[in-house]
């Protein structure tokens, strides 16, 4: 079944995870993706652990059903290749620091003379412009600039790193699809192409939306873990269970605060946590802590005041609504034959190529033959 990108052309020059995750989406679609790699060794994810096969498990999560094309940037030959690929190309992504595509002959304005109308995405940490625009930075790194991993990050006996990389994926993957796909609007309403400079750290605000609008207009700029949504409320909390596992907890309104409060058999005067919070969550704590998990998760089925046991990933995997929602239809299967669930993305099925099937990554240079070919046969047709 073609998707409703069928036809649009991607030429992705990412690597490691905010790029390839973007092109993936993009290739659920029905977009054609050509990853250009280094010749050797390719991508850098390519050699990661666990191996699944030739390649690790993260690189083939990311890069089913595209093109492998691997060339040299900085051998002239390999432009006899890549050009004639720009020229009919609609959409290119790239993740270098900022300067490095234009050293190689493959800046915007480059590409925008072989291409007037290319949507042009190039993804970073902190974009192509301002003080910190060539500093190295992970994750890690932006969600703290960005202030994020100050509202919530554990104690100081006990700091937690968040098990998300919410900049790559929220403020890197995301923000391009979108924006790609806006350019492509304008694009078809005769607008010309675009420049897109995504900046991973600048794309975190949106998530703190509340804690600006808190700060700037009473004075209440939140700690680390003192607001309602980062812990700092008995209404939304984890709370552990007698068997070692947690229970997340977020009757934040009232109808399902009473409920909760009802199910466990609260004490009447714990019930009002505007008196005492720190009370009220200590007796919460005590109770939850004497029973189970399965004990918990019959009573607050029962409740349905939005309480759930946490679940590992393995358990949600096999998660019966997930499985009925075909959430994981998508297979990968590898060069040895081995299959396996593949990386669900958020391209909805009627919009999707092929969205039950199953997929592979390409090997490194796989497309190269068919790609030189092709781009012969757009240089003889101009």
């Amino acid at each position: 079944m073609p998707g409703v990108l069928e036809g649009l052309k991607v030429l992705d020059f990412s690597t490691l995870l905010p790029g390839p995750m973007a092109s993936l989406f993009l290739a659920d679609a029905g977009a054609e993706v050509i990853k250009v790699e280094r010749p050797g060794s390719g991508e850098e994810m390519r050699s990661y652990v666990p191996k699944w096969g030739a390649d690790s498990i993260n690189f083939s999560m990311l890069n089913r059903d595209k093109k492998s094309l691997a060339l040299d940037l900085k051998d002239a030959a390999s432009r006899q290749i890549l050009d004639p690929l720009l020229r009919e190309a609609d959409v290119l992504i790239e993740q270098f620091r900022p300067g490095v595509m234009a050293r190689l002959g493959l800046g915007y304005d480059d590409v925008r003379n072989l291409k007037p109308d290319i949507v042009y995405c190039s993804i970073s940490g902190y974009g192509q412009t301002g003080p910190k625009s060539t500093r190295a930075g992970h994750d890690l790194n932006y969600i703290g600039d960005a202030g994020l991993l100050a509202l919530s990050h554990g104690s100081a006996e006990h700091l937690v790193v968040p098990p998300a990389l919410i900049a790559d994926i929220a403020g890197g993957t995301y923000p391009a699809l979108f924006n790609i796909l806006l350019a492509l609007r304008a694009r078809d309403a005769g607008k010309g192409g675009a420049y897109l400079d995504i900046a991973m750290a600048d794309n975190l605000f949106p998530f703190m939306y509340w804690a600006m609008g808190d700060g700037q207009a009473a004075g209440a700029w939140p700690g680390n873990g003192d607001a309602l949504v980062t812990g700092g409320s008995p209404r939304y909390q984890l709370y552990p269970t007698a068997d070692g596992k947690v229970l997340a907890a977020a009757p934040i309104e009232q109808k399902f605060w009473a409920s909760f409060c009802e199910a466990i058999g609260l004490d009447e005067d714990l019930r009002d946590d505007a008196v005492d919070e720190a009370a009220t969550r200590a007796a919460i704590t005590e109770i939850i802590c004497s029973k189970p998990a399965a004990h918990w998760e019959k009573v607050f089925e029962a409740a349905d005041c939005c309480c759930t046991v946490v679940r590992s990933i393995r358990d949600a995997m096999e998660d019966p609504h997930f499985r009925a929602r075909g959430v994981f239809s998508r297979r990968l299967v590898n060069e040895g034959g081995a299959r396996m669930v593949g990386l669900p993305t958020a391209v909805v099925p009627a919009l999707a190529a092929n969205p039950d099937g199953e997929a592979a990554a390409p090997r490194l240079g796989q497309h190269n033959d068919e790609l030189a070919q092709r781009a012969a046969s757009i240089e003889t047709a101009e």
